[in-house]
């Protein structure tokens, strides 16, 4: 595998020089930029040319990661050679929420199962329900394939994003590269690293993604008894106060965003479904147990790459983790650094959401709130 990374700013121009030296021979390059940057679509002339032959996948972003550095209003991106390994795109449209579990169920069979040992997707990252989106997925994959991925991200509105898979920028598309062969190992690794408090509870009334009760108790009236004075502030508070939740038989929670709340209805809405008969526990943040989440998930993303070094590291963490963190953002991809060494391209974003295993198993899910990173070697 050859790599080559650069970043575009409106100051700069692009660092540490103009994109090209792996020309016709990159078959794949990874996109993320600043919503507003990617609107001057197609994508710059500078990469369609230096890259001829290659796949351009990528999506609109909170926060573009290149190397250890979090920079906003940028487009970071990574050209790829494989020298053992055919990757393919492919793109759906999903134009409403409503459409996300068709829509997962269409890209996957798009995807040819022969060889395939990895999918990674990128969706829109607004009207789209990512758990829906991921159920689709795997009704038409193969059960030992892996999705790892996330939703675009954008501005503190969640107003628009925009995807693309060889093609114009939309704000409606949700888009996929496919890897085939033996050759390439992948790992993974999905940590949130909030901190639980008061009781565990069942869901025990919700639809889809909005919780009405917990233990037969008002849902709402609950958080607002635990948040304080900061309830005032819901939903933006939430942010801070996000809700684990897990399957009867799990043993790993899934974090769930506050993304509204509904006085007259007395329910919550979250940005991931909340199944009735979950279990469900409030948590907080933790700032060091955040940042020490990244550096154990590039630790799992070592455990399971079965290869000795780690070549290229896609790394997607939540919005919220990157409003939350502040000035101190960089310290969780300075962790993921430490973990795999100079010698690996970091690369990624900030997003709406993520797709990646629950930490500890195979079973792939929508996260939130979550650090999730996707590693890549050929062997």
């Amino acid at each position: 595998m050859k790599t080559e990374q650069n970043i575009w700013t409106q100051k700069a121009g692009w660092q540490p020089s103009a994109p090209g030296t792996l020309g016709k021979s990159a078959q794949l390059v990874l996109v993320f930029g600043a919503k507003d940057i990617l609107k001057q679509s197609p994508l710059p002339k500078e990469l369609t040319s230096a890259y001829p032959d290659a796949h351009f996948v990528g999506c609109s972003t909170a926060g573009e990661i290149c190397g250890t550095t979090v920079y906003d209003d940028s487009l970071t991106t990574v050209a790829v050679h494989f020298e053992k390994t055919t990757v393919r795109a492919y793109e759906v449209e999903a134009n409403s929420a409503e459409d996300s579990f068709l829509a997962g169920e269409r890209l996957a069979a798009l995807v040819s199962p022969a060889n395939l040992c990895h999918l990674f997707v990128l969706s829109k990252g607004v009207n789209v329900n990512g758990s829906e989106l991921v159920k689709g997925l795997k009704k038409n994959l193969p059960d030992n394939v892996i999705i790892t991925g996330g939703m675009a991200g954008g501005d503190a509105k969640f107003q628009e994003t925009l995807t693309f898979s060889d093609g114009v920028p939309k704000n409606n598309v949700i888009s996929a590269i496919a890897f085939y062969g033996h050759k390439i190992k992948i790992g993974y690794g999905s940590i949130g690293g909030w901190d639980p408090f008061g009781p565990e509870r069942i869901i025990t009334r919700s639809k889809g993604n909005v919780l009405y009760e917990l233990d037969g108790k008002n849902a709402l009236e609950i958080y607002k008894q635990y948040l304080g004075e900061q309830a005032k502030g819901l939903p933006a508070t939430g942010l801070l106060f996000p809700l684990g939740i897990r399957g009867q038989e799990a043993t790993t929670s899934l974090v769930r965003t506050i993304f509204a709340t509904n006085d007259k209805e007395q329910s919550i809405t979250f940005a991931g479904d909340v199944p009735e008969g979950y279990h469900a526990r409030l948590m907080k943040v933790n700032y060091e147990r955040m940042i020490d989440a990244a550096a154990q998930a590039a630790k799992n993303c070592q455990d399971t790459i079965d290869c000795p070094k780690v070549e290229l590291a896609i790394i997607i963490s939540c919005c919220a983790r990157k409003w939350i963190l502040k000035q101190r953002v960089e310290e969780e991809i300075e962790a993921v650094r430490e973990v795999f060494g100079k010698d690996t391209v970091l690369t990624g974003f900030y997003s709406y959401g993520e797709i990646a295993p629950v930490a500890g198993g195979k079973k792939y899910a929508y996260h939130n709130e979550t650090m999730t990173i996707t590693a890549f070697s050929e062997a």
